[in-house]
């Protein structure tokens, strides 16, 4: 990437990858084959009508694999990471996918699309489109801001790291701009693409792995 951050400025970081599926089950089977090391599980988001599993990447950053949970009640608005949506849910009908990343910031204020949001004791606020679409098609990050120790500090840690996560996108070069508004720091590559697209490489004690 490109970005030119500014080291006297707290900036931002990747806090975690997202994988969607049809069901948990299928995403979490899905991943632990590739991986060969358990996800942990995460828990229910009430707001939303979603249940999730977890990976450590180290101990700043994860992966959550996310789903409808088919046992709670209709949320009153849309899903986020535009799980509601038909293109998402045929995307997901051919399987689970690597769909959006999530860059930890230091300081997010109050505002239109900001949430406040909480999952057991886990209290965090978040950026989400009210019509719950992916930022940019998915390769623009969410941001998030921790208002409890985030799940990497409780996560057993596997071994398995983010090498790189490789952004496609039709504009480049407002994503790089976006990215240094942020003061982002990470191992990120943004390259220009027909269509949005996300790649990662993952490193694990049995090799390299590519979601």
């Amino acid at each position: 990437m490109t970005a030119r951050p500014d080291p006297s400025q707290p900036g931002a970081r990747l806090d975690h990858l997202v994988i969607a599926a049809r069901t948990l089950e299928e995403g979490r089977a899905w991943l632990e084959g590739r991986l060969h090391c358990p996800l942990e599980p995460g828990g229910e988001h009430e707001r939303f009508g979603t249940h999730n599993a977890l990976l450590s990447l180290g101990p700043d950053a994860y992966l959550e694999v996310i789903a409808v949970n088919p046992q709670a009640p209709a949320p009153a608005r849309p899903r986020w990471f535009g799980l509601d949506t038909p293109d998402m849910q045929r995307r997901l009908s051919h399987g689970p996918a690597l769909i959006h990343w999530v860059a930890g910031v230091p300081h997010l204020p109050a505002g239109p699309g900001v949430l406040a949001l909480s999952r057991g004791a886990n209290r965090w606020t978040l950026t989400v489109p009210a019509d719950g679409h992916l930022p940019g098609g998915g390769p623009h990050p969410s941001l998030i801001c921790w208002e409890t120790p985030p799940p990497p500090t409780r996560l057993p840690d596997w071994g398995v790291r983010l090498g790189t996560l490789h952004l496609g996108t039709p504009d480049p070069d407002a994503l790089r701009a976006a990215l240094n508004t942020l003061n982002f720091t990470g191992e990120v590559e943004v390259h220009e693409a027909p269509q949005p697209d996300l790649r990662a490489v993952l490193t694990t004690p049995g090799g390299p792995v590519e979601l």
